[in-house]
């Protein structure tokens, strides 16, 4: 893509700015996405820990009710009063222990005695805040794996129940025998998840089995939409619930016999992370605009610096276009533009000095192209004026043939005369006053001396000129330049022809037409017509008279030019202000 119009600071500080936009913007979100990455690994490792830590707890809970039951169910006192199978002996023996040893649990957990049949006989404790159920189908199933301690989940009455089943044998004569079975647990409930929610760093904790729902630490409507969407048979790594998104981590509930009853779903809520990924974006687009503005500022500074001296380059440049070749480009440093600035100024001197030489070859050029040309022409009037003295002096001559020798020796002197007065005119550039002139009238005064020459060419003059069309004129120069264009005219047509000379108003100058029906103008001359000692295709003059016909229409103000046209013939148009103008005086040609 291409910016014409723009300059070249413009563009290397508009690309430079776009580079730097483009860079801070990359920069930027490959961050955010490496934060986004790394906060989710940093849930991810949460909510793993959350999970450790929920293990670690149940682990040890279990374990403090299986310690609990052992220990009780080995006190003498304990085994004594179960052995009597009196359900308030037991009670009462082993409630005063329980109190004591587990003080700690009595909130939460649960303890039982029960026959070896699953049939409750007493709740140590009264006060405990579950129901109880009457029977514990799970003893019968677990009794091959007595008389260690069983423990595991099960799912009783629509209630989750967390258990720790301890057998305790006594004496008998064909040895020891199950006696009874000590059941201590806990309920799996909302208090419980919300203990847990506590403990692992406000993880959100469900308990759920199917469409049934344990225990939650989350708000109804998220634990429906939720409960959906982690029972389904895909394996999800993130939830949400409509409002808020969640890392999360399953794992199955496994009963006594190793069999799943329901599941354990662990969250951990993205809305920390994201309020903090918002407030690092936010940090980021703060950043990104002070980092784009102060690298703009300083893309800007040091472009203009790159570009001060090129420019200073481009203005020279300009300047050796105007041909002044003295101009000089500071070159202060030692990098490429310090080399670029001394090979221009190298470049300068050599044109300079490559011009005085050519001004110097040019005017001895144009000394000897004028002598040769006044040598030519003043050879015609000189031999002229030589053999008319040679014949007066040599020979008799009657009073007829004496005037009409001193005629001739007169008019070659005066073709003498205004040649050097042509040169004098070209050399000094002189100028004469003023005055307001009749258009017509100066046109036939620069004619009259050609009617002659043209009617014995049988060639016709034609003036259409407005007679009230009046111009601030040198009535001599510029009746000098339509007798040179005339008399140009008369030259190329030789016998026969046309010349016509009109003029017409244009308001506030006048246009001249001066146009004949000859061979007209060949091209290889067109472009050097008004130049000096141009003499292509004529037998006589010096070549100045277009030179100096166009500096006289330049003194007044004017312009003259050659028209392009189609066909035979020649037509040059001069246009001539109605006011007088400034006009910078021209450069005379200096011969010496």
């Amino acid at each position: 893509m291409t910016l014409p119009k723009l300059s070249l600071l413009a563009k290397i500080w508009l690309s430079t700015s776009v580079a730097l936009t483009a860079l801070f913007g990359i920069t930027g979100l490959i961050l955010q996405q490496h934060t986004v990455a790394t906060t989710r690994a940093s849930i991810q490792a949460e909510i793993q820990d959350s999970f450790h830590a929920y293990e670690s707890l149940w682990k040890s809970r279990s374990e403090t009710l299986g310690s609990v039951a052992a220990v009780l169910s080995s006190l003498p006192n304990v085994r004594a009063a179960f052995q009597t199978r009196h359900a308030p002996t037991i009670r009462d023996t082993a409630r005063e222990l329980w109190l004591k040893v587990a003080d700690q649990l009595k909130e939460t957990a649960f303890f039982v005695v029960a026959e070896p049949d699953g049939h409750t006989i007493a709740l140590l404790d009264d006060s405990s805040p579950t129901a109880i159920p009457a029977q514990w189908p799970m003893i019968k199933a677990v009794r091959e794996m007595f008389p260690k301690q069983a423990s595991g989940f099960y799912v009783i009455n629509e209630d989750l129940f967390q258990l720790v089943l301890t057998p305790v044998y006594i004496d008998a004569s064909q040895g020891s025998a199950l006696s009874k079975i000590l059941v201590t647990g806990y309920v799996v409930n909302h208090l419980v998840a919300q203990r847990l929610k506590e403990s692992t760093g406000k993880s959100e904790f469900l308990f759920v089995s199917g469409d049934k729902v344990f225990a939650s630490t989350l708000n109804d409507r998220a634990t429906r939409v939720l409960q959906a969407k982690v029972t389904a048979p895909s394996m999800l790594d993130l939830v949400d619930d409509g409002v808020a998104e969640y890392a999360l981590l399953r794992t199955e509930l496994i009963d006594m016999e190793k069999r799943p009853v329901g599941l354990l779903c662990v969250f951990r809520s993205f809305e920390g992370a994201r309020q903090r990924i918002r407030s690092l974006q936010a940090s980021l687009v703060v950043i990104w605009l002070f980092a784009v503005a102060a690298g703009l500022g300083v893309s800007f500074f040091l472009a203009r610096r790159m570009i001060r001296p090129i420019r200073r380059l481009d203005e020279a440049a300009a300047e050796v276009a105007r041909q002044n070749y003295s101009i000089r480009v500071p070159s202060s440093t030692q990098d490429e533009m310090g080399r670029l600035a001394k090979t221009f100024n190298a470049m300068c001197d050599s044109l300079q000095a490559a011009r005085q030489e050519l001004i110097r070859q040019e005017r001895i050029s144009t000394i000897g192209r004028m002598a040769s040309s006044i040598v030519h022409d003043l050879r015609n009037p000189l031999a002229a004026i030589y053999g008319g003295a040679e014949m007066m002096v040599d020979t008799d001559l009657s009073p007829p043939q004496v005037k009409r020798v001193a005629a001739n020796i007169y008019r070659s002197s005066r073709r003498i005369q205004e040649m050097l007065q042509d040169l004098l005119q070209l050399t000094r550039g002189a100028k004469g006053q003023k005055e307001t002139c009749s258009l017509a009238e100066v046109i036939e005064g620069g004619l009259e001396p050609l009617r002659a020459s043209a009617a014995e060419n049988c060639v016709s003059l034609h003036v259409q000129v407005p007679p009230n069309l009046e111009l601030p004129l040198e009535r001599a120069r510029v009746e000098r330049v339509f007798m040179n264009l005339a008399g140009n005219a008369l030259e190329a047509l030789g016998t026969g022809g046309e010349i016509r000379i009109q003029a017409k108003d244009t308001g506030d100058a006048v246009e001249i037409e001066v146009s004949d029906n000859g061979p007209g103008i060949h091209p290889d001359v067109r472009s050097q017509l008004f130049q000096p000692f141009a003499t292509y295709g004529k037998k006589n003059g010096l070549g100045l008279g277009l030179a100096l016909s166009r500096q006289t229409v330049l003194d007044h103000g004017g312009d003259i030019w050659v028209a392009d046209r189609v066909g035979p013939g020649a037509t040059f148009c001069i246009r001539l202000p109605k006011q007088s103008r400034s006009v910078e005086p021209a450069a005379a040609v200096h011969l010496n």
